[in-house]
């Protein structure tokens, strides 16, 4: 499969806005009143921690394929 340098590049900045968004989404989640229920994490909590790590990932495997994708490129280009 080929992808397109303009395909990698979205892809990397895909990436790179997870990590841009994702940790302080995360933050303000654990900073929240409905986080916290007499000191025990609530399932809103949970719920949403487990969505910012699920996105986490999946923005490190796309922007790991996008890093990878554009390197191809930039050697065929030469």
């Amino acid at each position: 499969m080929t992808i397109s340098r303009r395909v990698a590049l979205f892809l990397l900045a895909f990436g790179v806005w997870s990590y841009l968004l994702w940790p302080n989404f995360a933050r303000n989640i654990w900073n929240s009143d409905r986080s916290w229920a007499d000191g025990s994490p609530t399932s809103y909590l949970i719920v949403h921690l487990v969505i910012a790590v699920v996105s986490l990932v999946l923005g490190t495997i796309i922007g790991i394929i996008g890093w990878r994708a554009f390197r191809a490129t930039r050697k065929t280009a030469d």
